[in-house]
């Protein structure tokens, strides 16, 4: 088995011919040697090479700017215009990469000077615009500021850590392509992000050109290839790195191969993109997804902070296009191990037509520790959740085991015991109730025999209704 991603091409080309039923692209030589002499993430859509009106375009995709937004813009990129701010080239253009820039927008501390001087090789700071101007600037203990500024925790190996905690690397049919579930794939196209997330899972891989993982168009093609030879894959996630950092033609390029293997039934997308580069989701994107239906997309939501108004314009734009949405949170220590945080995080994700999917234990990568919380810190929230609000808003809990064991699911232990043929259950409020179980053997050696006196009630002695809240 490769342990590394094969580095032939720099990235999958912008300039592509593409095929969907009438869909016919084909982009001029010329056009493909200027992309090719631009950073890959920056190269113009097509519609800029069509003679669309320009005017016309910038008024369709523009986006809407929160008056924090555009008190941040004037303040410290007092050149860039409102369209220039609304352009998602711009906003990774102008990420906040250095300590210069960073510590003229904010007050870092010591420990976050340290940290950011001592930093090489993957997972570099990366912070757009948009992002920052989440950031409280003089306090490092804010939630969305602490995920994105390293501090020294990053240095210190715990037991446990590992580089690749999930052995993605072992699982990895081919360079870029885990297929450890019997029916799906991960597949992996990029190495870039538009802000990097210091507790990432594939801190190994991302934000460092030139290092030992690369993406290419060759690899692309093996991993394709991999998916046609194998029928029982019928589910395929996009990730990285994130994917929506493509440029439109080359990301419709791989969709368009995709939803040609007829054993393919639907495809996702797993991003940050729409909230921390939310203009990247333009009109021009959302009409491209929609021709690859069924299309789902996971979203990487930390904090109730992430719900800007630009967040929310693009998961509307991206429901209106008919993509379900999911979110992913990782549970994290001091950010949002919060009961009340996280239901107003779960809240306000269904008030943007994206429902709560996976809450994780954060993974045991390498410089983690500061942000693990114990396990019974997401089983808490989880109890806080479950019949408090709807069942839409309460996310499944939890642990990619480490070494590749898959996600494994956490919940509370509503089983009190048994008593002959009853089962004894508790609900959120701690009331007890019999449910008759004939010969069932949940339960057998938990009885508590002072608490099942209490224990009267029978499920589904209510009004008969078969709907749950």
């Amino acid at each position: 088995m490769e342990n590394r991603f094969a580095a032939e091409d720099a990235e999958p080309p912008s300039s592509v011919i593409a095929k969907q039923g009438s869909l016919s692209i084909a982009i001029s030589e010329k056009i493909e040697d200027q992309l090719a002499a631009k950073p890959p993430f920056f190269a113009p859509t097509l519609k800029q090479h069509t003679g669309q009106n320009p005017g016309q375009r910038t008024a369709r995709e523009r986006f809407p700017i929160s008056p924090r937004s555009q008190l941040f813009r004037k303040r410290f990129f007092p050149a860039a215009s409102a369209a220039d701010w609304s352009d998602w080239r711009w906003q990774i253009r102008n990420r906040v990469k250095d300590l210069a820039t960073l510590s003229r927008i904010i007050n870092l501390s010591a420990d976050e000077e340290s940290a950011i001087r001592r930093h090489t090789g993957s997972l570099p700071v990366g912070i757009t615009p948009h992002y920052l101007s989440l950031f409280d600037r003089d306090d490092p203990s804010h939630p969305i500021r602490r995920t994105h500024i390293p501090v020294g925790g990053e240095y210190v190996r715990s037991p446990g850590e590992a580089d690749d905690p999930l052995g993605e690397d072992h699982d990895a049919a081919v360079p870029g392509l885990v297929h450890r579930y019997p029916d799906r794939v991960l597949f992996l196209t990029t190495g870039f992000c538009s802000t990097y997330c210091r507790y990432c899972t594939r801190s190994r891989m991302v934000g460092e050109a030139g290092g030992e993982y690369s993406f290419s168009m060759p690899q692309w093609e093996r991993a394709i290839a991999y998916i046609e030879a194998h029928p029982e894959i019928r589910d395929v996630l996009l990730s990285g790195g994130d994917p929506l950092t493509l440029a439109d033609e080359k990301l419709e390029w791989l969709l368009a191969r995709l939803r040609a293997i007829k054993h393919v039934e639907f495809l996702r997308i797993g991003t940050k993109v729409p909230v921390v580069v939310p203009q990247r989701v333009t009109r021009s994107l959302v009409t491209m997804l929609r021709r690859y239906h069924p299309l789902w997309m996971s979203i990487h939501f930390t904090h109730p902070d992430d719900l800007t108004p630009e967040t929310k314009e693009a998961c509307a734009r991206l429901a209106d296009a008919g993509i379900p949405l999911g979110s992913q949170t990782v549970l994290l220590k001091g950010i949002n191990d919060d009961a009340v945080v996280m239901k107003k995080l779960m809240h306000g994700l269904l008030m943007s037509r994206v429902k709560p999917y996976y809450l994780y234990q954060c993974d045991p990568i390498t410089g983690s520790e500061h942000f693990r919380t114990p396990v019974e810190k997401g089983l808490e929230i989880i109890r806080a959740l479950r019949g408090h609000t709807t069942g839409y808003a309460v996310p499944t809990y939890v642990i990619d085991a480490p070494g590749g064991g898959g996600k494994i699911p956490l919940i509370p232990d509503y089983v009190v015991g048994r008593e002959g043929d009853d089962l004894l259950l508790t609900n959120f409020e701690n009331g007890l109730y019999r449910y008759r179980d004939p010969g069932g053997q949940v339960g057998l050696g938990k009885a508590d025999p002072a608490a099942s006196q209490d224990a009267g009630k029978s499920v589904g002695e209510g009004d008969g209704s078969c709907a749950s809240a």
